[in-house]
């Protein structure tokens, strides 16, 4: 099993046709190969009335892994659980509000029922906490705070992205004021599509933000602040350039995860679609 260096570059320069099951087995365990996941508010009105079959349904569309989004009042967090390991998928992150006071409680809750300890505040709605560099600061701190209390949990701690915390304010972008400031082991989960709809460029976001970024969000679509950002496409038939996307990552991403917030035809169509460009470009992994 401890084929030397010197072996793989023989190897590497024979003709494919030559090389052993083995040896194409050592290879592609060399390349890196982040997993695909789906975010689950993407089906949101599906699992409001059907959980257990949407549910299986992105089972079946080849997903790895999921992130979770608020249940329906009708789906009880250990039935969703049960659930979600009983078709295969992993919970790789739960986004949650900010767990602070009461919030706290849920999202330990949350953490036992799905058992996964990636606590992900997706940052919505906007409101005043990056209105200026002191409410920066400040909501800097509250994060540090937040992410020492979940690390005495056992828990880790993520931040995601809208258009907003890519905007200059103050003199500052938010999320690359964040990146300087935070306890080092809070992890940004980068929405590139809502990068670039904030005015830059999704790809050297993903580079600057390196190891600090292991989740990244695919979406595609015009990606232009208004309505229109909301006409969303599956991923490699709008703007967004993933290949450049991919490249900037490179070992650092360890998870795809696919999302619509909104699409206008039937959302599975979507959602497969993503799915395909995205493992049959090699850009991610999935079951099938």
């Amino acid at each position: 099993m401890n084929r030397s260096r010197r072996h793989l570059l023989k190897l590497m320069g024979m003709g494919a046709a030559s090389l052993t099951l083995f040896d194409l087995e050592v290879f592609a365990g060399m390349r890196h190969n982040p997993q695909i996941a789906l975010q689950l508010y993407t089906v949101r009105k599906l699992f409001e009335t059907d959980f257990d079959g949407t549910m299986r349904k992105v089972a079946d569309a080849g997903f790895v892994g999921i992130e979770t989004y608020p249940l329906p009042e009708s789906v009880s967090l250990d039935h969703a659980g049960k659930v979600f390991r009983d078709v295969g998928l992993k919970v790789i992150g739960m986004h949650t509000e900010l767990p602070v006071g009461k919030q706290r409680d849920v999202a330990l809750r949350m953490a036992d029922a799905y058992r996964c300890d990636m606590v992900i505040y997706p940052g919505w709605p906007q409101g005043e906490k990056y209105k200026n560099l002191d409410a920066t600061k400040q909501t800097a701190e509250l994060y540090n705070k937040t992410a020492a209390f979940l690390k005495s949990r056992g828990l880790r701690f993520g931040l995601h992205n809208h258009w907003w915390e890519f905007e200059k304010t103050d003199g500052i972008y938010p999320f690359y004021y964040l990146l300087e400031h935070l306890d080092r082991k809070i992890v940004f989960e980068i929405d590139t599509y809502w990068a670039k709809t904030g005015g830059l460029d999704p790809a050297k976001v993903v580079r600057d933000f390196s190891r600090r970024a292991p989740l990244l969000h695919i979406k595609d679509g015009p990606a232009i602040k208004g309505e229109q950002s909301y006409a969303q496409v599956p991923a490699g038939e709008g703007s967004m350039d993933f290949p450049a996307i991919v490249k900037a990552g490179g070992n650092n991403i360890q998870w795809m995860i696919v999302e619509f917030d909104e699409y206008d035809k039937d959302i599975f169509d979507g959602i497969r679609k993503s799915y395909t460009f995205l493992t049959q470009r090699g850009f991610a992994k999935g079951k099938s």
